[in-house]
C-alpha cells in the first residue's frame, strides 16, 4: 500500500528508528509518539501524504493526530512484528473510545470502521461489497471517495432535450439547476461536496429497508452489518451537504427502523433529534396477517444544529377561542374603543365582577362594540404587549354572553405544528394525502413501468413545506421513481436526485419531462401547477464498472472469454493480479461454473477504478472527450 510505503520510507530516513537487518524499530516508534517526540513529528511533517493523513489544521495551526497514527502503526497488517491491538487491548470499542468509556449508547456491528462501495446498477443484481478499513487503507478510501468524471449531460425543458451549455450560477457561484445524477450514489454524494457542502436545506430518502426482498440484496451471511455501514458511510457525507439550519428526513419500516434511530442518533447526535413521524402508508394492510396488520412507516427527522424555528404543519381551523385560561395569574388587559363586538344588548355595564372576569370600569356597549376604552381583569391567556401584537396582525375579540367571557377572532388562519401521525384524515385537511396505491395510479397513469410503490407526492410535499422555502436545496439520493424531484419541481424547490438504477432514465427522467409539460397527477392541482422548469441529467463517467455490467450481462463462458480478452487491455486490474499465472491456469478457469467465472473476473478488477476520478481527467488511458471535460470542469469550477 503506497501509505505504508510512504511511512516506511520517510522513518528510514533517521536511523535511530532502523534494525541491523533494515526494518523500522516499531517499538521505538511508537514510544517516540506516545511522547510527542519533536523529532518525529519533523519527519512526519516532512511528507505532503503524511502530514495530510496524520495532522489536523485548526486555526492555520497543524496537531498531531496522535490516535489516529499510533492505531495505524499498531495494525497487524503493517509491519510484521505488530498484533499490539488485540494482544493488549482486548475490548470492544467505538471512535477509538471502549464501551465503558462511554456514556452514550453505542451502536456497533462488523465492518462499522469500514467504508461500502454499495454499488448496483440493476435492481436484481446481487454483489460480493468490497469493505474498505477506514485506517487501514486510506489510499484506497482516498481514491474511491475522488470526486469524479462527469458524462452524458444533457438539459430538459419546454423545448424538449438539449445539449448541455454551461451550469447557471447565484451571485455566491453556486450551481442553481435542477441536478439528476446517475452513478453511485456514495461516490456522487462525494462529488458534490465540494460545490454544495453546507448549502442543501432539506435531504429526504427512502432508502432500501434491508427486509431481504427489496433492493438491498447484499451477502446474506452480513446483510445487517452491510445495510448498517451502507447507511453510514451515507449518512456522514450527507450531513457535511446540509446546511446550519438543515434539517434531515429518514423513512423507514419496521425491520430496521430501531438501529436506524440509534445510527442517526451517532451521526447527527442525539440532541439533534426532531421527531419520529408515523406515516399511514395504506389503506389495504394485509388481511392474512397472523400477529398484527402494518399499515405505517417511519421517518426519522433530524437537524444539523437543533433550533428553535416552528415547522409549517396545516392551518388551523380559525374558530374563536377562549381568552381566559384558569392556570394563568390574574392580570389587566385593556381594550381600545369599538375592538370587542359583543352579542349582548347595547347598555351601559357597571364595573364589577362577572362570574370569572371582573370589570374595572363602567363599559358602554353602543351599536354591538365597546363604545369606551375598557380594562378587564381575569386569567387570561396572554400579556398586554402580545395582545397589541395581535390587534396590530388583525384578531378581534367577542364577548357572547352577560358572563363576559370573553374570546379571541385571529384575521387569517395561523400554522400548526406539524402533527407526529400522518394520517389521511390528517392531512386531508391541508394539501390530501395518497396512500402507497394511489401513488401507484399516478405513476401508472403516467405510462411508466415502475414495479415497486413509489411514495405519493402529497407526503413529500407535507416535509418540503414544513422546512423549505421556494429556491431552497432539496436533495434525494435514493431517488427511486423521482417523487421527491418531481414535487419539489411543482412547489419551485431547486432539488438534486441521485440513482444508480438503470431505471433512472426511464422513470425518474420520463416522469421529470412530463412535470415540465404539465401533468396533473400528485399534488398538481392542489397548488395549482401549470408548467416549465428544467433541469440538468448528468452521469459519473464508468471504467471498470462498464466491464462489472458486461460480465453481469454474459450468457456464457464464450462471452466472458471474450470480456477477458478486452480487459487484459483497456481495464485497471488489481495491482496483486499476474496475468502470467491466470493464463497458466486458464484451463482451470474454464472448468468452473458461469456464476463463478464471473465472480472470479469481477474480482480481478481494480474496484477503484470502477468510475473515472477527476485527477485522471487529462490521462489519456480514460479517453475523456471534449464535452465530459467541459463539464466536468465546469462543475467543479476548474478553471484551466
Amino acid at each position: 500500500m503506497k501509505l505504508y510505503q510512504t511511512l516506511e520510507s520517510q522513518l528510514k530516513k533517521e536511523p535511530n528508528y532502523v534494525s541491523d537487518n533494515d526494518e523500522v524499530k516499531k517499538w521505538v516508534v511508537l514510544n517516540k509518539a506516545q511522547n510527542f517526540d519533536e523529532e518525529l513529528i519533523e519527519l512526519l511533517l516532512g511528507d505532503s501524504d503524511l502530514k495530510e493523513k496524520f495532522f489536523i489544521k485548526i486555526k492555520d495551526v497543524l496537531i498531531f493526530n496522535q490516535n489516529l497514527f499510533i492505531q495505524f502503526l499498531e495494525q497487524k497488517n503493517y509491519l510484521n512484528d505488530s498484533y499490539t491491538q488485540f494482544k493488549n487491548k482486548i475490548g470492544l470499542s467505538v471512535d477509538g473510545k471502549y464501551l465503558k468509556q462511554r456514556n452514550e449508547v453505542a451502536l456497533v456491528w462488523p465492518f462499522k470502521d469500514c467504508v461500502l462501495e454499495g454499488g448496483q446498477s440493476r435492481e436484481e443484481d446481487k454483489r460480493d461489497e468490497i469493505f474498505f478499513n477506514e485506517t487501514l487503507a486510506q489510499d484506497e478510501i482516498t481514491q474511491l471517495l475522488d470526486p469524479k468524471v462527469l458524462t452524458n449531460a444533457k438539459k430538459f425543458d419546454q423545448e424538449g432535450e438539449k445539449d448541455f451549455d454551461q451550469f447557471n450560477r447565484n451571485e455566491n457561484g453556486t450551481i442553481t439547476d435542477n441536478l439528476i445524477i446517475k452513478g453511485n450514489n456514495l461516490l456522487a454524494l462525494h462529488s458534490l461536496n465540494k460545490e454544495f457542502a453546507g448549502k442543501v436545506k432539506m435531504i429526504y430518502i427512502d432508502p432500501p429497508y434491508n427486509t431481504g426482498n427489496d433492493s438491498f440484496q447484499y451477502n446474506d451471511n452480513f446483510n445487517e452489518s452491510s445495510w448498517l455501514t451502507f447507511m453510514k458511510n451515507r449518512l456522514e457525507i450527507s450531513k457535511d451537504l446540509l446546511s446550519k439550519d438543515g434539517k434531515i428526513f429518514v423513512q423507514c419500516d419496521d425491520n430496521e427502523q430501531a438501529t436506524l434511530k440509534i445510527l442517526l442518533d451517532e451521526v447527527f447526535k442525539k440532541q439533534n433529534f426532531v421527531e419520529t413521524f408515523i406515516w399511514k402508508n395504506t389503506d389495504n394492510a394485509p388481511a392474512l396477517s397472523k400477529k398484527s396488520r402494518k399499515n405505517i412507516e417511519f421517518i426519522h427527522c433530524y437537524e444539523k444544529f437543533l433550533d428553535t424555528k416552528s415547522y409549517v404543519g396545516r392551518k388551523s381551523n380559525n374558530d374563536d377561542a377562549p381568552l381566559l385560561n384558569s392556570g394563568n395569574p390574574v392580570t389587566i388587559l385593556k381594550f381600545k374603543p369599538n375592538m370587542i363586538e359583543f352579542k349582548i344588548p347595547d347598555n351601559v355595564y357597571e364595573k364589577g365582577n362577572y362570574d370569572k372576569i371582573e370589570l374595572v370600569n363602567d363599559l358602554v356597549i353602543k351599536n354591538g362594540k365597546n363604545e369606551n376604552a375598557i380594562q378587564i381583569k381575569g386569567r387570561f391567556k396572554w400579556q398586554q404587549s402580545f395582545l397589541d401584537v395581535e390587534v396590530e396582525n388583525g384578531t378581534y375579540f367577542i364577548v357572547k354572553s352577560d358572563k363576559f367571557s370573553i374570546r379571541y377572532q385571529r384575521k387569517y388562519s395561523s400554522n400548526l405544528a406539524p402533527d407526529k401521525f400522518i394520517d389521511n384524515i390528517y392531512l386531508s385537511k391541508a394539501i390530501g394525502i395518497e396512500t402507497n396505491e394511489d401513488s401507484k395510479k399516478h405513476i401508472d397513469s403516467l405510462g411508466l413501468n415502475f414495479n415497486s410503490y413509489p411514495k405519493p407526492e402529497s407526503l413529500i410535499s407535507f416535509l418540503i413545506k414544513a422546512v423549505t422555502e421556494e429556491n431552497d436545496i432539496v436533495l434525494d439520493y435514493h431517488l427511486g421513481s423521482g417523487t421527491t424531484a418531481s414535487t419539489a419541481h411543482k412547489m419551485n424547490r431547486q432539488y438534486i436526485g441521485i440513482e444508480q438504477m438503470d431505471y433512472i432514465e426511464t422513470v425518474a427522467v420520463e416522469r421529470l419531462k412530463k412535470v415540465i409539460d404539465g401533468e396533473q397527477g400528485g399534488i398538481s392541482k392542489s397548488i395549482n401547477w401549470q408548467d416549465g422548469g428544467s433541469f440538468i441529467y448528468l452521469e459519473l463517467k464508468k471504467y471498470n464498472q462498464t466491464f462489472i455490467e458486461k460480465i453481469e450481462e454474459a450468457e456464457n463462458s464464450e462471452s466472458l472469454l471474450q470480456i477477458w480478452e478486452e480487459m487484459k487491455t483497456k481495464s485497471f486490474l488489481n495491482y496483486n493480479v499476474d496475468l502470467k499465472k491466470q493464463e497458466e491456469h486458464f484451463e482451470d478457469f474454464k472448468a468452473l461454473h458461469l456464476n463463478e467465472q464471473k465472480q472470479l473476473l469481477c474480482e480481478l478488477l481494480n474496484k477503484n477504478q470502477l468510475y473515472v476520478n477527476l485527477s485522471s481527467l487529462n490521462d489519456e488511458n480514460f479517453e475523456c472527450t471534449p464535452e465530459e471535460k467541459k463539464v466536468t470542469k465546469d462543475f467543479y469550477q476548474i478553471k484551466k
